[in-house]
């Protein structure tokens, strides 16, 4: 009896070290000349030392045809499990390219749907690792029925648990869509690349001769199509990155953001903020620098930074506690509202109201953008979206106005009327349908054109209306700002602010869902 549980024993142990060595040790060595990290070692640096505890390590594919049967690796080329980040627990993939070139199967899909099932029913994030040829070939429909297997727990999980991605190699085809319904995307430089189609079949429709890096590499997804919200140079940085951004985040919808003790002064007046808005309103400055002297530490986790570089979104903490930052970036247009800022700001905003962040915002903007190229591309609608997303957003809301809130940018940018909750501005703040010259230009129009000195009269009734509008005090008056503060003022005040709000409740009409402009 004893030799037959020693025998036993021995064949788990068995089965075990060769479920460890993936595609073998000449896969597992080119994955590491490529400069690419092995799927275990991925996840083993994704957690906490010793966290992991791995589900279906014994799982096979089930395909018979075109030999397959004789080609059976333990785990099929995805490792999943879970383990914890900062002590919290998540749920994690990890595709392993060395094993069928990390191709989904109908087994390997189960193994995923297996993992994110589990992490809604305990209400836990999804980590996915990707590093995938796409969907396994001698498989045919059952592939891709795992792929929109995952489709439908991505998007059942949106909004319940946060889900972030990681592109740490190719992801194309049907794989990209998984990723793109997450709520964050990051890549990694010169191993990653993410596309519908590749560059073989685009030649042939298109007869564009493109690489895997121009067609889908990081920089394109970062810069260019807004896809990936994180850049990093190798996967150790990646994954440094992600246990990063989840320490931002709750564990679910149900709970609140993790907070952490603070040692910077909830009072701290920062004398710089006093100094940094220029006073001539045409000059740029960095909101960056605003948002870094009045968070704590001044440490801010920016969010698509490469991507419409007109609005800043972010992490911070204030007081210990995670916020949302949301700000117009007058070092770039002029921190004008377009197409592409539209969606990254709430595309952003939206996550925050998910996940009960509160949301901060720093307002500097000269309206929207004109132009053929924004009205044909549906400014219209895609800066509908940001509007919509603060008016539907429920968390608390906390705005100041730097400078500029101008048309209809002003009622966008976290107003008073769209349900903000603290409005404050600076006295450089200045609140108007449009800039005094232009202003001036169309309601004196008839006086100007009839003044014998026409430039001196202009001068002259546009500082007239700089002194009645160009201020924040026209609509502190009506109640529209809560207060008009010294810009040195403001760590204090949001903190304030926050604590105040900590038990806000606030609720949208009941509904199934609502109708966002897409």
């Amino acid at each position: 009896m004893t030799s037959s549980i020693e025998a036993r024993f021995e064949r788990l142990d068995g089965l075990r070290r060769a479920a460890l060595e993936g595609g073998g040790p000449e896969r597992l060595a080119a994955q590491h000349a490529r400069g690419k990290l092995t799927a275990r070692e991925r996840v083993e640096l994704l957690l906490d030392p010793g966290s992991f505890e791995e589900l279906d390590a014994f799982v096979t594919h089930r395909c018979i045809d075109f030999g397959m049967s004789e080609k059976k690796v333990l785990g099929d080329g995805v490792i999943t499990g879970h383990g914890t980040v900062h002590g919290r627990r998540v749920f994690v993939f990890s595709q392993d390219f060395t094993v069928f070139g990390g191709s989904l199967s109908g087994a390997y899909a189960k193994k995923i749907c297996k993992v994110m099932d589990l992490a809604l029913k305990v209400g836990a994030p999804v980590i996915g690792l990707n590093d995938s040829g796409g969907a396994r070939i001698q498989e045919g429909v059952e592939s891709l029925g795992g792929y929109a297997d995952i489709f439908l727990r991505n998007t059942l999980a949106s909004g319940v648990v946060p889900q972030i991605s990681a592109i740490l190699g190719p992801c194309a085809g049907g794989a990209v869509y998984s990723p793109a319904i997450t709520d964050f995307v990051a890549m990694v430089e010169d191993t990653s690349y993410m596309y519908v189609t590749g560059p073989s079949v685009v030649k042939t429709v298109t007869h564009e001769e493109v690489s895997h890096e121009d067609l889908g590499g990081p920089w394109v997804h970062a810069r260019t199509s807004g896809v990936a919200h994180f850049v990093r140079p190798d996967d150790a940085a990646c994954l440094a990155l992600v246990r990063d951004l989840l320490a931002y985040l709750p564990q679910n919808n149900a709970e609140d953001p993790p907070r952490r003790a603070c040692e910077d002064p909830a009072d701290r007046a920062d004398a710089a903020l006093d100094r940094l808005v220029p006073a001539d309103p045409t000059r740029p400055y960095d909101m960056l620098d605003v948002v870094r002297h009045v968070v704590d530490d001044g440490a801010f986790l920016e969010v698509a930074q490469h991507h419409a570089q007109n609005m800043v979104v972010g992490f911070a903490r204030l007081g210990g506690r995670p916020v949302g930052i949301v700000g117009n970036q007058p070092n770039h247009l002029s921190g004008v509202l377009d197409i592409k800022a539209s969606i990254k700001a709430a595309r952003f905003v939206r996550f925050c109201d998910c996940f009960n962040i509160p949301l901060v915002t720093f307002v500097d903007v000269p309206g929207f953008l004109p132009g053929t190229d924004q009205e044909f591309g549906g400014i219209i609608k895609h800066g509908a979206k940001l509007l919509y997303a603060y008016c539907e957003a429920t968390v608390p809301k906390l705005t100041v106005i730097t400078r500029k809130a101008y048309g209809g940018a002003y009622d966008v940018m976290a107003s008073k009327h769209i349900r903000g909750d603290l409005n404050y501005a600076w006295p450089s703040a200045e609140i108007a349908v449009m800039g005094a010259k232009g202003a001036v230009e169309i309601i004196f129009r008839g006086e100007i054109a009839r003044a014998k000195d026409r430039e001196a009269e202009a001068a002259r009734l546009t500082r007239d209306y700089e002194d009645k509008f160009c201020n924040p005090y026209e609509a502190a008056a009506l109640g529209y700002l809560d207060a008009v503060i010294y810009p040195r003022e403001t760590r204090a005040r949001l903190i304030g602010g926050l604590s105040m709000l900590e038990t806000k409740r606030d609720r949208n009409p009941p509904k199934k869902h609502g109708n966002i402009p897409l």
